[in-house]
């Protein structure tokens, strides 16, 4: 275990821990789990960190438990929120349940490997339990002192806690118990708004079993400018591709300011020690080429979404900011290349108009609602100065044939100088 705790460590993982589990023995497997909300049928970003501590624990050689709360989803947790969310029935969460499982199964091994995750839902253990039963069984073992004790209580008590919610750290703790009973799981993994639901689980299974449980918390991430982390203008980014396309989820990372990339790059990768501070180097030396942020945005863009979309997004980005070619435009998909071209102006034509066009400077002034250029004159003078493109194919001179290849059979780009941007589509 000290193997995986340095390894935290290091990585800037690790917020709180209860100090014994220094003590645990290096020679046998441990298990350990993260609890993950079903609230929304797609992890985010934020997630990763806890993705990413169980993919560490994998690798030292423990094994993972991924518990989904089919049933703590009913209820609500109440750390680090300000009023009571809605509540969801099962049909919407068990939906949830499977596409978090589809997920988890990108980062961690569950077959081949004697250390192999698994994933559990805690509705099998509370689905037909009682409330009479829990009351009786479990909650006589807690004091109310000790549990409004615990900060995400004490926030809440003057804008108001339901009973629902006040329940909710020993509804946890009681996962706690049973992982450890049922799958010996002995240590529970999570951010740090949650360490105290995690001891609570770790004294219910002091004072219930008379044994010793462990538990470390990861920070919850910032950014340097006090900006939210996982949120942009559209909101979340999504572990999904049709909720966040890989392009943006590419975007999001490549645009890490200086001083967030190099803790970034050590809480959402797997590259060794070495190999960060290696990069960091050549980073510092030549700030400019953003060597830490291409880095970062290929392992985790690689990682969730698989070599070939990272590949499509940095030629998709290339549109943009670098060089490239019809080929690169052509081969990325009708809604990459809206979102890639996404806010500059647009021209809706018919084919017609594109076939009766009678040159390329009619085409690119009167025929093009004279959006691009304003006459005819003016093209012949862009053109003549070479810069003038139709799908990432300049034109060379006035006497060129209208480009009438169109993009996903409806679409034409047109570069007017370097930054300037048309997005062409025919009805």
């Amino acid at each position: 275990m000290r193997k995986f705790f340095e390894e935290l460590s290091w990585r800037g993982l690790i917020h709180d821990y209860t100090p014994a589990i220094k003590e645990l023995s290096e020679d046998k497997i441990i298990k350990a789990y993260i609890g993950f909300d079903p609230t929304a049928d797609s992890l985010h970003v934020g997630s990763l960190v806890q993705i990413m501590l169980l993919v560490h624990l994998q690798r030292a050689g423990h094994s993972p438990v991924a518990l989904v709360g089919g049933a703590t989803g009913m209820v609500g947790d109440p750390s680090g929120k300000s009023k009571e969310r809605n509540l969801l029935g099962e049909e919407e969460i068990s939906h949830n349940l499977q596409c978090i499982e589809k997920q988890l199964r990108k980062f961690l091994r569950f077959e081949g490997v004697e250390n192999k995750a698994e994933v559990v839902n805690n509705f099998d253990w509370f689905g037909g339990m009682s409330f009479l039963n829990f009351i009786r069984d479990v909650g006589k073992h807690m004091t109310i002192s000790y549990m409004i004790a615990k900060d995400s209580v004490q926030k809440r008590l003057e804008t108001g806690m339901s009973f629902t919610e006040f329940s909710y750290q020993l509804v946890q703790g009681y996962d706690f118990l049973r992982l450890y009973e049922d799958k010996g799981c002995i240590l529970q993994l999570g951010g740090s708004d949650q360490w105290g639901n995690m001891l609570t689980g770790t004294e219910l299974i002091r004072r219930m079993l008379g044994k010793e449980a462990y538990a470390i918390t990861s920070p919850l991430i910032t950014k340097a400018d006090g900006g939210k982390f996982g949120k942009t203008e559209e909101g979340n980014i999504w572990l999904d591709p049709e909720k966040t396309s890989p392009y943006h989820f590419y975007q999001f990372w490549i645009n890490a300011s200086d001083e967030d990339a190099p803790k970034y790059i050590r809480i959402f990768t797997i590259l060794e020690k070495e190999e960060i501070e290696a990069l960091e180097k050549e980073h510092n030396e030549a700030p400019h080429l953003r060597i830490l942020q291409k880095q970062l945005a290929k392992e985790i863009t690689s990682l969730v979404h698989g070599e070939s979309e990272y590949e499509n997004a940095v030629k998709a980005s290339n549109l943009l900011f670098g060089k490239s070619t019809l080929n690169d435009l052509k081969s990325i998909n009708e809604q990459t290349l809206l979102q890639v071209f996404e806010g500059v102006p647009k021209i809706t034509l018919s084919k017609s108009e594109l076939s009766e066009a009678k040159d390329i400077c009619e085409f690119l002034s009167t025929t093009t609602q004279n959006i691009i250029f304003q006459s005819k004159g003016e093209a012949r003078r862009m053109i003549q100065g070479g810069g003038v493109s139709i799908n990432k194919e300049k034109i060379s001179g006035i006497e060129d044939p209208i480009n009438k290849e169109l993009l996903q059979g409806k679409y034409q780009l047109i570069q007017k100088g370097k930054k300037n941007y048309y997005l062409v589509e025919y009805a």
